[in-house]
């Protein structure tokens, strides 16, 4: 745990003692390094499940996958950012640097903690650098409104868990996770047990976010700058996923009926959110939105509890990070030339861009699941497992999984195909830098096609 995190908190003096002509070379190559020494964690070699740095710091099969996503984007939010950050004074460059690493820094203690108080404050702690990073670095007026729907819609949903865990504290003694997985719920009348479970679920289902708290997600998207979106997407809505399997262990026996108001709303999310996809013009709110629906699927997978709902869950997160990441890079890069993101004005980029539009078309059949992509593996078991609880599901689900092919094919023509409009024929080419970025989104996605336990060897 440490031979990541001390390299990552050395990080900060870096980016301060750099010189200014070679901060970003710098910056970018440490944190590559990091994320290369991060891989190590996905050899496994311990028996018990989990392997500890100390008491506080651990890591077990679920969050390894986690901590690996999060090590892998720094340097990719480093690339992706140089262009537009550059221009601007020096002090600002490397505050803009500091701040994405002391994310970094927040979430592996958030994913690396033991005890959940310490993952409570870390995961509260992931919103201020997210929030300067939206409301400084925004590019319209309304960044300022994103933030502070952010910063309200999880506060309002995470000051219930800070009560719960406090009840849970006094009533166990412990707030550790190697202890609490095997002590007995809370002894609670029913309408207290009902309170104290809704209290420890919906901060998580806030960030995650389910459909109907799901307002700030869009806006949040939409404002941020590409390396807001890319964490946002790909790191932030996950703690929310994990936080809600490491708390569904103890909920046990309350979870059965009560379940079942979110799993409904999860599964209507992935249709209404699908359906507003179709109606979007602007690019990055229609990725934003695809987001809530695919989060959906994975709160119904969290929330039945059964090993293949959570394998499912945590190979559709993984995927669904890099997927939605790449997606937003290639967003921002048509609009670092085109300085829009309407996709009526920036139509038959395949013309001008031909290898980008095979970046476009890859990535987007990595975020419509298609075979053998682990998008598609994370959907089928989560599917199959909705249809175990209730054969139902089966015409939401399968009806979210058409209208999600309907709103990827239709973000691809929009935006690739058709004739070129006149004012954008003199765009200025492609650098190696994009092209390296997106290859470095989707070569890990292709990998994980020929390695999948590396995300789902927990389970067994």
């Amino acid at each position: 745990m440490l031979k990541v995190l001390i390299p990552t908190i050395m990080l900060f003096p870096t980016i301060w003692l750099t010189s200014p002509k070679w901060l970003w070379t710098t910056t970018t190559a440490h944190s590559l390094l990091i994320a290369l020494t991060s891989l190590t964690w996905l050899k496994w070699t311990s028996e018990t499940g989990w392997t500890s740095a100390n008491t506080y710091l651990a890591t077990d099969p679920l969050s390894t996958p986690l901590l690996v996503l999060t090590c892998w984007l720094l340097p990719l939010m480093i690339l992706a950012s140089q262009n537009h950050i550059n221009p601007g004074p020096i002090s600002r460059q490397r505050t803009y640097i500091m701040l994405l690493t002391s994310l970094q820094t927040f979430l592996i203690m958030a994913f690396g903690a033991t005890e959940i108080i310490m993952f409570y404050i870390m995961f509260e702690a992931t919103l201020i650098p997210t929030l300067i990073i939206i409301t400084r670095w925004g590019n319209q007026t309304e960044r300022l409104n994103a933030g502070a729907y952010f910063l309200f819609y999880t506060l309002a949903g995470s000051l219930p868990l800070l009560v719960a865990l406090l009840l849970l504290q006094q009533s166990a003694g412990t707030l550790s996770m190697l202890v609490l997985q095997y002590s007995q719920p809370l002894q609670l009348n029913p309408w207290g047990h009902t309170i104290w479970w809704a209290g420890c679920l919906i901060a998580f289902l806030v960030k995650m976010p389910l459909y109907g708290v799901h307002l700030w997600l869009p806006k949040a998207h939409v404002e941020a700058p590409v390396a807001g979106s890319m964490v946002l997407a790909a790191v932030l809505l996950k703690l929310g996923g994990y936080g809600m399997m490491r708390m569904m262990v103890m909920l046990d026996p309350l979870s059965k009926e009560l379940a079942y108001p979110f799993i409904i709303l999860a599964l209507w999310g992935i249709i209404m959110t699908g359906s507003i996809c179709l109606r979007q013009t602007d690019l990055k709110s229609l990725i934003a939105y695809s987001s809530v629906g695919h989060m959906g699927l994975v709160a119904g997978g969290i929330l039945i509890q059964t090993p293949w709902g959570f394998s499912g869950a945590i190979i559709l997160m993984i995927a669904h990070g890099l997927a939605s990441s790449a997606l937003f890079c290639l967003a921002n890069t048509t609009y670092e030339r085109t300085h829009s993101r309407t996709m009526v004005l920036a139509r038959g980029l395949q013309v001008i861009f031909p290898l980008t539009a095979v970046w476009w078309f890859t990535a987007n059949l990595a975020n419509l699941a298609l075979p053998p992509l682990p998008d598609l593996m994370g959907e089928l078991m989560i599917i199959t497992t909705l249809f175990s609880w209730s054969p139902w599901t089966i015409l939401l689900t399968g009806l979210g999984t058409l209208i999600t092919a309907s709103y990827s094919l239709y973000m691809f023509l929009m935006s690739q195909r058709g004739p070129t409009p006149n004012h954008i024929t003199g765009l200025q080419p492609f650098h190696t830098r994009e092209h390296l970025l997106i290859t470095l989104h989707l070569i890990p996605i292709i990998l994980l096609v020929t390695k999948p336990e590396l995300m789902w060897g927990w389970c067994y």
